[in-house]
């Protein structure tokens, strides 16, 4: 049975937003709870003085636990989590491991924040680690695992964006909702998705750390991010360089227009739209004509930024 209780508090965090009220998750004190004497329970996990047996704090035993199909991370850092198992064997782990009982079974309990601790612990030979246990849905535990990674800046981008866009297809979320529940803007979301447009092999360079969040989200834009990105790599470039190179690309790009849709040569009226709509967006705005009838209407940008705002406009219009 759910605890009340627990779910006020739940609801409480989502509408200030999970990422500033995830530390209210674990009371904030995680040291005071590593120090305290920890009686044995007939269950077989040790638990607090004065804890529910169901939820709350206690110590599992390592194998207890799993890891959460909801980690957003792919990728762990080897000597870092060296580094870390080699602190756990001398302080052992301060910061309780959030998790929630693994559904369908009663002594298994999934990860939710903390699954570096447990490898650190594993590889330190350690029994049992503290935890905090709470009641957590698919759609919260899988929220609160890409916040936990965002707030100590565990992931990559394209591991961040991968987290951002499952939150968006699996449980329906909007950009306006995963930023308020992210802490972030909407732009921000909305250009960290783009991401995924990116080909495979420059997604395979940013995992391997060869290419930065920045030089990513000049690539979203080019004609052959691909080409690009190899160019950044070989001769390390910094997202300025890579920006200006961008730009030059964007110079000499050729037209679409060809000579079955030659433009008509336009009249006062036009023009001053044209200058309208320019002075309304701040951008600069293009209307083509055509013989047939047809036409378009090009809105040049130079940031992502100023195309989040259009985008904004036209669909809050």
């Amino acid at each position: 049975m759910s605890n009340k209780g627990d779910d006020m508090n739940m609801n409480a965090a989502k509408k200030r937003g999970l990422g500033r009220g995830l530390n209210a998750l674990f009371e904030d004190d995680e040291v005071t709870f590593a120090t305290q004497p920890v009686p044995a329970s007939a269950t077989g996990v040790s638990a607090v003085a004065g804890e529910s047996p169901h939820n709350g704090r206690r110590m599992l035993g390592i194998d207890q636990l799993q890891p959460s199909p909801f980690q957003p991370r792919q990728y762990m850092d080897e000597a870092a989590l060296a580094e870390l198992a080699q602190s756990v064997a001398v302080h052992g782990v301060l910061q309780p491991i959030l998790v929630r009982q693994k559904p369908g079974h009663n002594q298994i309990w999934e990860i939710i924040a903390g699954e570096r601790r447990w490898r650190a612990a594993q590889k330190a030979q350690l029994h049992e680690v503290p935890v905090v246990i709470r009641e957590f849905d698919d759609e919260t535990a899988a929220e609160i695992a890409l916040i936990e990674n965002l707030q100590r800046a565990d992931l990559n981008a394209l591991e961040e964006a991968q987290g951002i866009k499952r939150l968006m297809d699996e449980y329906g979320h909007t950009q306006e909702k995963l930023a308020a529940v992210l802490g972030k803007s909407r732009s921000y979301v909305a250009n960290m998705v783009r991401l995924l447009n990116l080909p495979v092999d420059v997604q395979m360079m940013m995992h391997g750390g060869k290419l930065s969040a920045g030089h990513a989200k000049i690539l979203v834009n080019v004609v052959n991010p691909l080409a690009l990105a190899r160019r950044i790599a070989d001769e390390g470039l910094t997202v300025r360089e890579a920006e200006r190179l961008a730009a030059g690309e964007e110079k000499t790009r050729p037209t679409k227009t060809s000579t079955s849709r030659k433009a008509v040569e336009k009249d006062v009226n036009v023009l001053a739209l044209e200058k309208d709509l320019t002075d309304k967006l701040g951008l600069k705005v293009v209307i083509d004509l055509r013989k047939n009838g047809a036409g378009a209407v090009r809105i040049d940008y130079k940031t992502l930024d100023q195309l989040d705002d259009v985008i904004r406009r036209i669909t809050s219009a």
